[in-house]
């Protein structure tokens, strides 16, 4: 018997971000806030698993330039992937997925901007936030 697959042992909807980025660690808890039921999980770009899922997935994972999320085994990256996710969180934010009507290519257009800056504007760690133990139980790798 091989290893488990690791598609089939990912949650539901997982969050794949930029462990040293402050603004995606910003995100990341901003998120979390906003969704009581626990139903968005984390794990940074640069952990093992986020690593294993840019290559599963035909993506360079030293190139770190969108937050991706996948959702039952889909992959979706820069505006498509905050959409999903705003989806899933409480309160209004779900209507924020009006913005699909804009053309994909105009989104990502805006979102490259902000990914390209990030470091500049928000700066950067050293290392990947390594989250608090009440914080703990949302990530599956970091």
């Amino acid at each position: 018997m091989g290893a488990p697959d690791p598609v089939s042992t990912l949650p539901d909807f997982l969050v794949l971000f930029d462990g040293v980025c402050n603004l995606c660690n910003g995100a990341v808890l901003f998120i979390i806030k906003r969704d009581k039921a626990g139903k968005i999980m984390f794990a940074s770009l640069q952990s093992e698993l986020g690593r294993e899922q840019l290559v599963r997935n035909g993506l360079d994972p030293d190139a770190l330039h969108s937050i991706i999320v996948i959702e039952n085994g889909k992959l979706f990256q820069k505006s498509d992937a905050v959409l999903h996710m705003v989806a899933r969180m409480d309160g209004a934010w779900p209507w924020l997925r009006i913005f699909r009507i804009i053309p994909r290519f105009l989104r990502d257009a805006l979102y490259d901007l902000v990914a390209r800056f990030r470091y500049k504007i928000f700066g950067k760690k050293d290392a990947c936030m390594i989250p608090t133990p009440e914080l703990k139980k949302r990530f599956v790798a970091w």
